[in-house]
């Protein structure tokens, strides 16, 4: 029942938006993600208890991996949406646009990432990712100048070209089925259908799919789209697009990791490694040379994605190091999007060189800035670096040097050039900038509640929590 209950609220929410006014579109708005959480605490809880959920029929269907997924979206769909009211008009004052249609489009956003890990069919699934698409790229080019117009048509074709590659895939995964035996086309019945799969079929299926999804996942080389997107877009969108909508595509790809390794002859473990390094390596290169916090703050999702395929291609003992990534990951990087867009409201600009001394002029976005930048670049003891240690600790314990040498090379590379510039940023001495507004008390009380679990994961994890990370880490392949 909270299964459906969850898509239900965003879509009678968004229906809602479109016939009321602004103000009270953005209290729905508040409102239905905060119901969205509680349901997703409540399904998660009986995941853990159950095992996995079902409702509709079998339409609709979440497991611990699911249930992870479902609560990151809606905390932080929660935490954008408290972000926006005060966001919003503050840039439109600055120039930019307000419109009536950004909670409706909001919600719709936010649906379709909850749909992908509760839908039970992976062709749904691959509709509910594309929809993603569709619903975010009109919030991308939400503030109508032509940078953000160029970004929002560059995401929408180069994510959409990603869409059609992932569809050949999940074609093949069909007919691998078929060849297979048949029986239900969901990430459980592919799992129980591997033995039986024909190695060459499922190989291109899988392919195809993790360049397709991987383009959406932000994964090098296909990564080109995210870090103009970012920029451009409104900061509580920034935070959804980078902190979990890139993780609802990665998740279809890590769907088949098991898939694979059940059914052997695939090398998969290579291809997540491969693609993994690559991606990381990339983004670690981009942030010494990057010039936009935004778009800084984009390549470091490109890093983490990375990692978390790297984790995945290390094996079982790595496993719940990834879903620790997953998690440390979409809260840290919502909460500096928050950041970000807290120094956009308060200095007027996103140029690094131009943003020096901030903690002389508004203190509150300076910690923000401090602390997002110390979190997602692993500094201890964050969550991100836990997740981290406990991912390099898993490639040296399984003797896998060279891709565990290559990972901590690019880690520490992609660490001192964010904190450079975070350094900068915060306490530069080129001369302080001119304020040109203050923070509204949305926006100062989103920043609060997102980084009470940044703060807290890295030094505290919730037995709950530790279980439902361990469960997730078994869908993953890995030990229970």
């Amino acid at each position: 029942m909270e299964l459906a209950a969850i898509l239900l609220a965003p879509a009678a929410v968004a229906a809602c938006c479109l016939v009321v006014s602004r103000r009270t579109a953005a209290m729905l708005t508040v409102i239905g993600s905060a119901v969205v959480v509680f349901l997703a605490l409540l399904a998660a809880d009986r995941v853990l208890s159950e095992g996995s959920r079902a409702g509709l029929g079998g339409w609709l269907s979440c497991d611990p991996l699911g249930a992870l997924v479902l609560l990151l979206v809606a905390f932080v769909g929660l935490m954008a949406a408290l972000f926006s009211i005060g966001y919003l008009p503050r840039r439109h004052a600055a120039g930019g646009r307000v419109n009536g249609n950004y909670f409706s489009l909001y919600n719709l956003f936010l649906l379709s990432m909850l749909a992908v890990p509760i839908l039970a069919n992976i062709a749904l699934v691959w509709i509910a990712v594309a929809l993603t698409t569709l619903a975010s790229a009109f919030l991308v080019a939400y503030e109508d100048t032509p940078e953000a117009l160029e970004a929002a048509w560059k995401y929408v074709v180069l994510t959409t070209l990603g869409a059609v590659v992932a569809l050949l895939g999940i074609v093949f995964l069909y007919w691998a089925m078929k060849l297979g035996g048949g029986g239900p086309f969901t990430w459980a019945g592919l799992r129980a259908a591997a033995p039986h799969l024909p190695p060459p079929v499922l190989w291109m299926g899988f392919l195809l799919v993790l360049v397709g999804f991987g383009t959406k996942a932000g994964l090098a080389p296909m990564h080109t789209w995210l870090p103009d997107a970012h920029s451009q877009a409104p900061a509580p969108i920034c935070a959804l697009l980078s902190g979990v909508e890139t993780t609802t595509a990665l998740y279809a790809v890590l769907r088949l990791f098991p898939v694979l390794e059940t059914a052997g002859g695939v090398g998969a473990r290579n291809w997540f490694l491969v693609f993994g390094l690559v991606s990381t390596g990339a983004a670690a290169l981009l942030l010494v040379y990057v010039r936009d916090y935004k778009r800084m703050f984009a390549f470091s999702t490109v890093e983490h994605m990375g990692i978390v395929m790297v984790a995945i291609g290390l094996g079982d003992p790595a496993h719940f190091g990834a879903a620790y990534q997953i998690l440390a990951h979409a809260l840290a990087k919502s909460f500096c999007f928050f950041a970000a867009g807290a120094v956009v409201l308060v200095v007027g600009t996103q140029e690094i060189a131009s943003v020096r001394g901030l903690i002389r002029v508004s203190p509150i976005a300076a910690a923000a800035v401090l602390l997002g930048g110390l979190t997602i670049s692993g500094a201890p003891p964050f969550a991100v670096f836990m997740s981290e240690f406990a991912i390099l600790k898993a490639g040296l314990g399984t003797a896998q040097y060279v891709a565990a040498g290559l990972l901590a090379l690019f880690v520490v590379v992609a660490f001192c050039a964010m904190m450079q510039h975070v350094n900068h940023i915060v306490f530069g001495q080129a001369g302080p900038v001119q304020a040109v507004a203050s923070l509204p008390a949305t926006c100062v009380a989103a920043l609060v509640l997102s980084a009470i679990p940044v703060l807290v994961l890295g030094v505290y994890l919730p037995s709950g929590l530790h279980r439902l990370l361990a469960a997730a880490a078994a869908a993953l392949g890995g030990a229970p």
